[in-house]
Order: C-alpha cells, then sequence, then structure tokens
C-alpha cells in the first residue's frame, strides 16, 4: 500500500525535530547550569588551566588510534551492507564525524554527516544510514558489556552504589539513544526495522567476518577512551589509582553518550560531579577532570577540521577548473 505523506505531516515531522533538538541543548545547559551553581566556575577554570602540551599529546596519540579501530569497525559493517569503503576513506570521514560531534549541538551531528555523505558517494543512501547506526550501536553495546563487567568485577571504590545508581546510568543512557530516533520518525523507522533488523543483524554485526573485529576493535576503542580519562585526571594531580578511577571513567563516559548535550558537555560534566562525590573524592574533583577530559577530547578531534577543511579546498579547486 502507498502512503502519501501530505504538507501536514511534513510540518509535523519538521517541528518534532526542531522540539527535540531544542530540548537536548535545554537539557545539556541545565546541566551546566546546576553544576556551575552547586560548585561554581572554579573547576571550569582549572580544567582549562589544567590542560597542557603533555596530556594533549598523549590525547592526540591515544585518539588516533581510538579513530583507526572505530574506522575499521564501520567498514565491516559497512561491507556487510555492501556499501564498502577503503580504511583511508573511513578514517578520514571518521575524524571528520567527531569533530563535528565535538562542536555541535547533540553528538550525533557528525554521524549523521558521515551517513548521508557516504550514501551520496555509493548512491545508496539507505543503506549507509544503516551502516552508521549499526556502527555505533555495536560499538556503545561492547561499551555497556565492559562497563557492567568492571562495576561487577572489580573491587569498587567505597560508596559507588552498584547496581542502583550505576546502572540506571547506564540504563538511562541507553533509552535516551533508542528514543532519538524514534522521536525523529516512529512511522518510517518502524517499518525499515522490520524489514531490514534481522537481515542487518545477520550480515552485518553478527557475521563471521565481521563480530571478531568489531568486539575487537570497540573494546580497544573504549579502553582508549578510558586512557585518555585517566591522563585528564593525572592533569589535576589527583593521586587516585587506576583501578579505583577505572569504574568511574567507565560510568562517566557512558554518560556522556547521552544525546542531551552541549557539544558534547552536559551528562559528562553531570556524571564525573555525581561519581567522583560518591566516592569521597568530591564533586569539585570530577567537575575538573570532566572539563579537562572535554579539552583533550575536543583537541584530539582536530584532525577532523583538517579534513573539512581540505575537502573544502578540493571543491572549491574542481569549481574553479571546471
Amino acid at each position: 500500500m502507498l502512503v502519501v505523506r501530505g504538507p501536514n505531516q511534513e510540518i509535523g515531522t519538521a517541528i518534532s525535530r526542531s522540539i527535540w533538538t531544542w530540548a537536548r541543548v535545554a537539557g545539556g545547559a541545565a546541566i551546566l547550569a546546576v553544576l556551575v551553581w552547586r560548585v561554581g566556575t572554579g573547576p571550569l577554570v582549572d580544567g582549562l588551566r589544567l590542560t597542557t602540551g603533555s596530556p594533549l599529546a598523549a590525547a592526540l596519540a591515544i585518539t588516533a588510534l581510538t579513530t583507526l579501530c572505530c574506522a575499521w569497525r564501520w567498514r565491516l559493517v559497512a561491507g556487510g551492507l555492501g556499501v564498502e569503503m577503503p580504511l583511508r576513506t573511513a578514517v578520514a570521514a571518521y575524524y571528520r564525524s567527531q569533530f563535528l560531534n565535538a562542536t555541535l549541538p547533540g553528538g550525533v551531528v557528525g554521524d549523521v554527516h558521515r551517513a548521508v555523505r557516504h550514501g551520496r558517494e555509493v548512491g545508496d543512501l539507505g543503506r549507509s544510514l544503516r551502516a552508521v547506526a549499526w556502527e555505533r550501536a555495536s560499538g556503545f553495546a561492547v561499551q555497556i558489556v565492559l562497563t557492567l563487567g568492571v562495576l561487577f568485577l572489580l573491587p569498587r571504590p567505597v560508596g559507588f552504589r552498584v547496581p542502583s545508581i550505576a546502572v540506571t546510568v547506564v540504563v538511562v543512557a541507553c533509552t535516551a539513544l533508542i528514543a532519538v530516533p524514534l522521536c525523529l520518525n516512529r512511522r518510517r523507522l518502524s517499518t525499515r526495522i522490520g524489514r531490514a533488523f534481522t537481515s542487518d543483524l545477520r550480515d552485518a554485526v553478527l557475521a563471521p567476518r565481521a563480530w571478531p573485529g568489531i568486539l575487537l576493535a570497540s573494546t580497544v576503542a573504549v579502553l582508549g577512551h578510558a586512557a585518555v580519562f585517566l591522563i585528564a585526571v593525572r592533569a589535576t594531580g589527583a593521586d587516585v589509582s587506576p583501578a579505583r578511577l577505572l569504574p568511574l571513567a567507565l560510568v562517566v563516559l557512558t554518560a556522556s553518550a547521552v544525546p542531551t548535550n552541549i557539544a558534547g558537555w552536559g551528562p559528562r560534566e553531570g556524571a564525573a560531579a555525581w561519581a567522583f562525590s560518591s566516592v569521597g573524592l568530591g564533586a569539585t574533583l570530577g567537575l575538573t577532570v570532566a572539563v579537562v577530559y572535554g579539552v583533550l577530547a575536543l583537541f584530539a578531534t582536530l584532525p577532523g577540521a583538517v579534513v573539512l577543511v581540505a575537502a573544502r579546498r578540493r571543491r572549491v579547486w574542481r569549481g574553479a577548473c571546471s
């Protein structure tokens, strides 16, 4: 049966998207406002001041490895869906998407841009969108498993209540990531899931050629991000053992995936303030660490800005030659 969408439906969809976009930004702004009200602006200033050369260089190097792993994961998933790409192209596109995610509200704009651009290049927008969605979902699933594994298997810091609070953070993050696409377009998404979910899962994620690489790449990426978080802690001068910090780092990184942020800021800082406070390290230290991590993460995505500038120059040059 052919379904024709009228002007009212299009307007309603546009309004829904606009409301959701503003709600995400407002959520991140509200979290930051509450933190500033409770602990002041000192941690924000200290976080910026403590971000020096050595931590920046280390974050840049580690993020190069994690970006390579994520690009490889994307390539594996895309290959299973029949929209293969060279690894070099995937790495450049992933850097670009990370930079956009780190500088634009919501934290997902870069992924949408990556999917749409790849879809136009291969002439199949639908499969490209699905490839990016599955790539991010599979990576987040591995992150959740690792987070829960660390929380339950490693000795937990005193005062860190699991599963009552930490698991709640994970569940909220999962619910938010699932709710985002459903809110954007429930009817079209449900139809697409009903038609392609099983085949995509079988061919792109759980295929023998794909899942070992996806698991390995996702594990290395999560541990790499956690390593940058530990570097941020060291930059503040706090003397805390890695075993005590790892559960905190994974919970904060999982909470940062909630797409109610301002260029990555908001849920991450709130989760860090709560997590550090719950183990007696203080909300102020948690917020300072989150700020340092945010600056390190932003700096580490700057190669994506180079990719954007280079692509723009190529388009200008081609336009001048045509």
